[in-house]
């Protein structure tokens, strides 16, 4: 048993609604705060009362004034490859389209060509190194995709990396099967018959190896279509795998999909339509945003606002992969999204936190955590993420990360 404090505030998060608009007056905001941490478990409170209640505890004092946060969920990142891609950065802001930067061997391939390049040693050592940068900042537990190796050996190769590299990160690492990131060229086949490879080859071996036991589907007219994507994630699910779906990115239908399938989450919505964000609000589907990838690709944010006041449970994610968000900074794709989309404070961190662990089926893990060298949250969003945590805890242990 642990007591940490005094902390200047502590927003705990607790007690927010699940789902929908959130304003600030609902943030729960301890002043003088400590947090006692016993087993799998925290309790929040007046640091004097807990001192007082618990006087036998672990004493871990705060001399500085400081505001903590529970750590931050990204609920979706692409963080195991190989390679970078800025020869298609160049292109972009230079004016070419997507097609033409594909046509020059650029696009999501090129990904694919540099990552079954990598040995499995090569791709934990940079999963474990983005995913520290990562921890630096707070975030706590990170979703991470496969989907850059699209064959049998790269595919369990990206897992099995994604395996290794949790266990030499104190971040909790959570992977995801992203074989139907596209139909890959070498691949003799129509899009059917290459999800029907997934379902019946691989997904067998890594349900064997317990690699994973969620999957995603990109479904967009340069991908898949919503017509195989159905039949694809309905056999994924009676496989047992939690299903998720790259949805609206480009143009709408995947959303729908995602919701008619029951997934987890749907993740972009750059492109959903009213229809799309009205189904959204009433489904148990999080709808998971990515500033990210529209800083990366010069795109319109997905409709935050328009999905809040729909009623949907909004989980903010960065989409932290080599193509269209290589920045991976959470915090400050959230927060420059936030004054765009006009998110409160508290929808921006209960999406960062409560809601994007919904979208990974998960609850907050308890004792993550994180301080700022501020006495007033406020600070946080208002200096748009230049500023960093200086302290964080992973399982109420303090972390040598920073």
């Amino acid at each position: 048993m642990k007591l940490i404090g005094p902390f200047s505030q502590i927003l705990p998060l607790t007690g927010l609604p699940e789902r929908g608009p959130v304003s600030d007056e609902q943030l729960l905001v301890i002043e003088n705060g400590g947090v006692l941490v016993y087993e799998d478990a925290v309790l929040f409170g007046s640091y004097e009362a807990l001192l007082q209640q618990y006087p036998l505890a672990e004493m871990e004092r705060i001399e500085e004034a400081m505001t903590l946060l529970p750590g931050f969920v990204d609920c979706h990142t692409h963080i195991c490859f190989g390679g970078n891609r800025s020869r298609d950065y160049a292109m972009r802001i230079a004016g070419k389209s997507y097609l033409d930067i594909a046509r020059a061997g650029g696009g999501i391939w090129d990904s694919v060509m540099k990552t079954r390049e990598a040995d499995e040693t090569q791709l934990a050592e940079l999963t474990v190194a983005r995913a520290n940068r990562h921890l630096r900042d707070g975030v706590t537990t990170i979703e991470i995709k496969s989907g850059y190796g699209l064959d049998m050996e790269s595919e369990l190769k990206m897992l099995r990396a994604i395996r290794t590299a949790a266990q030499h990160t104190e971040a909790t690492l959570v992977p995801t099967c992203l074989a139907a990131h596209m139909r890959p060229k070498d691949f003799d086949g129509d899009e059917k018959a290459y999800l029907q490879w997934i379902l019946r080859e691989l997904i067998p071996v890594v349900k064997a190896e317990h690699l994973a036991d969620r999957i995603d589907i990109f479904v967009e007219e340069t991908a898949f279509s919503t017509e195989a994507a159905r039949g694809f994630l309905q056999s994924a699910k009676a496989a047992g795998m939690q299903i998720t779906v790259h949805a609206d990115q480009f143009s709408s239908g995947g959303s729908a999909v995602a919701v008619e399938a029951g997934a987890l989450s749907a993740d972009h919505l750059e492109a959903s339509t009213e229809e799309d964000i009205r189904r959204l609000g009433a489904a148990g589907t999080v709808a998971v945003v990515l500033p990210g990838a529209s800083l990366g690709l010069g795109m319109a944010y997905a409709p935050a606002r328009k999905l809040l006041n729909a009623g949907a449970c909004l989980a903010i994610a960065s989409d932290w992969n080599p193509g269209s968000a290589p920045m991976g900074d959470l915090l400050m794709q959230a927060a420059v999204m936030s004054a765009a989309e006009r998110l409160s404070s508290a929808e921006v961190f209960a999406a960062l936190t409560h809601r994007a662990a919904k979208a990974l089926g998960r609850t907050l893990p308890a004792g993550d955590l994180q301080a700022y060298p501020t006495k007033d949250y406020r600070d946080i969003l208002y200096y748009q993420g230049r500023m960093k945590p200086v302290r964080i805890w992973k399982g109420g242990q303090k972390t040598d990360i920073i």
